[in-house]
């Protein structure tokens, strides 16, 4: 029994955890054993706070499935003994690790929430000081002894936001997260304001963690003058299981009868294609357009409203747990971690 409240921070890499050297200047990555030298702020809460580091930490370029898992045998092992987790990460594969990891814990009942920083901690006017803070605090709200936001989440300047919802869009403003088709969990300001409609409801079951990633997945990102021979060099990859197909608008693509002949040939080989749309905000809707009609006869499966980030991650899980082709696409058309709408 947890007498008191307690948060694991983990950094894993990425901006916020570095810090100017005294000598060269360059960015190195600073002792988390000294955070409270950085940010005085953090002795301020009444509750324990532990930290975890990676060795090595990973630039978020170099975030892969395997690293995935191993974040999420890390919450598995202390799961028991804090009450939520705070996750530093570089925010350019950011929505790829949230996404992820969603999937890896199922009947998550605590707070997961990843955060991190355009400017370094070590900058003045870093964004990470307060997107740490705010993070630390989410992670550690509860009401009647049950957290507010028991899920994977991603708190970026002043808005939380469903893991597996949200999209980096922006490379330089510290607004740098967009949760397209959903609307945020909280929103903060002088107070942070939950919705407490869209947060998913904790099941009190126990967690189960997952621990295999099949990555025999990938996207095809239609543009205007694609051609037959990219798409089919693309269509015979080797091991090639399934594939987000990143189409255009609520999920039109070309009807040039060499196009929907190497999408049917794909899916007639067992592939697996799964149709997400292009734009920030927005779903699929096979058939709203003609162009659309002929991928739903051939077998190609709507996304709906699902990010490209969900999509590839919710398909290597899938395959990781081994199901066959039939409950693969019937999961996909379900909604296990709150990422796509019912």
């Amino acid at each position: 029994m947890i007498e008191e409240t307690s948060i694991l921070v983990i950094y894993t890499g990425g901006t916020i955890g570095m810090i100017a050297d005294k000598k060269s200047g360059a960015l190195v990555p600073f002792n988390f054993d000294q955070i409270n030298k950085q940010i005085p702020e953090l002795s301020r809460f009444n509750f324990r706070l532990d930290f975890h580091c990676f060795d090595p930490i990973l630039d978020s370029s170099n975030m892969d499935p395997k690293v995935w898992i191993k974040l999420a045998h890390i919450i598995e092992y202390n799961y028991e003994e804090y009450d939520g987790f705070v996750v530093l990460h570089g925010s350019d594969t950011m929505a790829y690790t949230a996404s992820g990891l969603s999937f890896l814990l199922e009947n998550l009942n605590k707070p997961v929430v990843f955060t991190g920083s355009q400017l370094p901690l070590g900058v003045l006017r870093t964004d990470g000081r307060e997107n740490l803070i705010t993070a630390i605090e989410i992670a550690a709200d509860k009401e009647d002894d049950t957290p507010v936001v028991p899920e994977v989440c991603i708190y970026f300047e002043n808005r939380l936001m469903r893991g597996n919802r949200t999209t980096k869009y922006n490379a330089e403003n510290f607004n740098a997260f967009v949760s397209g088709n959903l609307p945020l969990l909280a929103d903060v300001g002088i107070y942070i304001k939950y919705n407490k409609n869209i947060i998913l409801k904790p099941n009190f079951k126990k967690l189960k963690v997952h621990k295999k990633m099949d990555t025999g997945v990938a996207i095809l990102k239609l543009f205007p003058g694609i051609s037959e021979e990219f798409v089919n060099s693309f269509f015979n990859i080797n091991g090639l299981k399934a594939v987000v197909l990143e189409s255009f608008g609520s999920g039109n693509a070309p009807s040039e009868p060499w196009f929907i002949n190497a999408i049917e040939s794909a899916c007639d080989k067992g592939i697996i294609i799964l149709n997400v749309t292009q734009c920030l905000a927005g779903a699929v809707e096979h058939g709203k357009y003609e162009t659309s009609i002929k991928l739903q006869e051939i077998g190609v499966v709507s996304g709906r409203d699902i990010t490209s980030e969900a999509a590839i991650t919710k398909l290597m899980y899938l395959f990781g747990e081994g199901h066959d082709k039939e409950t693969i696409i019937k999961l996909l058309n379900s909604s296990l971690r709150g990422e796509v709408s019912n």
